[in-house]
């Protein structure tokens, strides 16, 4: 087998370890759904799509630096006229849509972290202030350094009337330990004139971390509204008795991910991580409400409308991981404004956004017991949608074991049966613990794409099984400013500061280096809505540039973005490790166009209208823990002429 070969069989595992959507605001037709990411262009369809070329490409002069955790996902805003781009950096690029030209840049001037990413800005527009005046359409970014900032759409300079000449803190709730222990890391929702901001925690550091709390602002002033934090701190909330051991000490249940809104309800929907930390919950016993729940909060004052956990006591890493869609879901031939969120789990929720009725049932099923640590508390049962098709295997034994000879799979098989193994949430444990799902998933951040017509949903997941071992401290290991380390071959050892066990995390390979798990080791599907059923599934990538030999094999390669979904029937995707971007024929699952890029696509692709024109636009930068190709281009495709 090549080095390569080798290094992509641990890397691909790696990448697993930690894996904690598009809006295009066009003027006119061909907005993208943003929630949903959809759109109702189709000048590039399923009998078009083989005439795309490359338009323009861009390079954002941020280069990933040695040792950095760096990857390029963000979601291009096309908004006034200008291609918005947030580089690894959060510098924002104003570029024109139809040649890629640069037309302003912004620079925050804060310190960099070890976590550089964007996943794009927030726009609002001021309906008080007069036609083409200064900020009356603005762009909201978090920078590293935990401000929002507001600039103006058309010429990227500040909105002095916001906040201190254009930006405002956002406090933590204490002081951290180590920069960039929490950062704001994905874009700021804004429900009508108020914005709300989630942040980014640390996984596994220490149990005390900064509260999860999300906080509201006046999007035209800055001013400071009001807070959430998804551990209550109150008596008085009726989540504290959730807590049988009350809630001091216990930081995190933040919110990572992307906020949906709906404006008209005036709610924000959250959806929430685990509480701190993530793998031993035995001074926090009981469900824990609001982590690991979807959140309805009123818009204008905070307050909770209504709320679903998801994942009882969550000791697994299960942070809902993707931003819910917001669609119109089909029930008994009525159409319902409905909530639709995606899980690490590979389970899919339906909730009336409204009222928080689920829309497809939810049972509690009694899930393992066995192979917990003694100071472990588990949930008996946990919840499940009935009657939705599940995404991914749900659990994993000996006998799923795989390998490319007799051999590879005998190794694996008795590697496994030394392991703490069984069906979905079967508890961390001493001996180690094969967590499939894993604890990246699943489906993650990239969510799903889905096209209202066809009442098709499609969803890229991760299919690659990991293992957690709890590792009980000798005395003093607290004692220091123990950081996240990572070892050779996929393992990792997180310190867990006040709790009485460390936590390891590694896959299982076989002596070659090979997934013990068979494969698609990622896949993206097909869920039909409205019969609630896989229509089709298809690996997602494949190992071209590691095999030994030169050949397609499509074993599906872990990675991160999500799809774009349009009315001319196409699934566009970067997603894998192969530095492919391709189009998918929505209803039949075949590949009908595909082209390399200079970089792993582990974004979101976008799509606008210019001059006449389709234009399909996709960040092509990689990221760096899944040991991908590494780059700083924008890359912008339209149909030959």
């Amino acid at each position: 087998m090549k080095p390569q070969t080798i290094k992509f069989l641990n890397l691909l595992t790696i990448a697993c370890l930690l894996l904690t959507p598009a809006i295009l605001h066009a003027e006119g037709s061909g907005q993208i759904d943003p929630t949903a990411k959809y759109s109702p262009l189709s000048q590039i369809n399923k009998d078009t799509v083989g005439d795309l070329e490359l338009a323009w490409e861009y390079h954002t002069g941020d280069i990933p630096q040695e040792g950095a955790f760096t990857s390029f996902q963000d979601l291009p805003t096309l908004i006034d006229g200008n291609l918005v781009i947030c580089t690894i950096n959060r510098r924002l690029i104003a570029l024109d849509p139809a040649t890629g030209e640069e037309r302003w840049t912004y620079d925050h001037g804060s310190e960099q972290f070890f976590s550089r990413k964007c996943r794009g800005v927030s726009h609002w527009v001021d309906s008080t202030a007069p036609g083409g005046s200064h900020c009356r359409t603005r762009l909201i970014l978090g920078t590293p350094d935990n401000r929002l900032v507001a600039i103006d759409a058309r010429d990227g300079k500040p909105c002095t009337g916001f906040g201190d000449t254009g930006a405002v803190p956002v406090p933590t709730s204490q002081p951290m330990e180590q920069p960039g222990e929490l950062i704001i890391s994905a874009n700021p929702a804004i429900v009508n004139d108020v914005i709300v901001v989630g942040s980014f925690i640390a996984d596994n550091q220490r149990v005390n971390m900064p509260s999860g709390r999300v906080m509201a602002y006046n999007a035209r002033t800055g001013e400071h509204l009001w807070q959430f934090d998804p551990i209550p701190r109150d008596p008085a909330d009726p989540a504290m008795k959730t807590w049988e051991g009350g809630t001091d000490g216990i930081g995190a249940a933040n919110v990572w991910t992307d906020m949906a809104v709906d404006n008209d309800l005036d709610l924000v929907y959250l959806p929430t991580s685990s509480a701190s930390v993530d793998f031993f919950g035995g001074d926090r016993p009981g469900d824990n409400d609001y982590s690991t729940s979807i959140v309805a909060l009123r818009g204008g004052t905070g307050e909770v409308v209504w709320h679903h956990q998801l994942v009882h006591h969550n000791i697994f890493d299960y942070d809902l991981p993707a931003q819910p869609m917001l669609i119109d879901f089909p029930v008994d031939g009525k159409l319902v404004p409905a909530l639709v969120q995606h899980t690490k789990m590979g389970l899919i929720f339906v909730f009336d956004r409204k009222t928080g009725k689920p829309l497809v049932p939810i049972v509690e099923r009694p899930v393992p017991q066995t192979g917990k640590v003694k100071e472990e508390v588990l949930s008996p049962t946990q919840p499940f949608p009935d009657g939705m098709p599940v995404l991914m295997p749900q659990g994993f034994s000996p006998e799923d074991a795989w390998g490319f000879t007799f051999i590879d799979r005998w190794n694996c098989e008795g590697k496994i049966e030394e392991l703490n193994y069984g069906p979905i949430y079967t508890p961390p444990s001493e001996k180690g613990t094969l967590f499939s799902p894993a604890n990246g998933g699943g489906p993650n951040w990239g969510s799903g794409g889905y096209d209202p017509d066809s009442k098709i949903m499609v969803v890229p997941s991760n299919r690659v099984p990991l293992i957690v071992k709890l590792v009980r401290k000798e005395g003093g290991e607290d004692s220091g400013t123990e950081k996240q380390s990572i070892e050779t071959r996929g393992s990792m050892v997180f310190p867990n500061k006040g709790a009485p066990y460390k936590a390891e995390v590694s896959a299982p390979l076989s002596n070659f280096g090979a997934p013990c798990s068979e494969p698609p080791w990622a896949a993206l599907t097909a869920v039909d809505m409205e019969k609630r059923q896989i229509v089709w599934e298809v690996p997602l990538g494949d190992i071209r540039k590691f095999a030994p030999f030169s050949m397609e094999i499509e074993l599906g390669t872990p990675g991160a973005g999500g799809p774009l979904v349009t009315a001319g029937g196409l699934v566009f995707i970067g997603y894998t490790l192969d530095d492919v971007f391709r189009a998918f024929d929505l209803h039949t699952g075949e590949v009908l166009w595909e082209t390399d890029l200079p970089a792993a696509g582990t974004a979101v692709p976008v799509t606008y209208e210019v001059n006449g024109e389709q234009y399909v636009v996709i960040p092509a930068g990689g990221h760096s823990m899944y040991g991908s190709t590494m780059g700083d281009a924008v890359m912008a495709y339209k149909l030959k002429h």
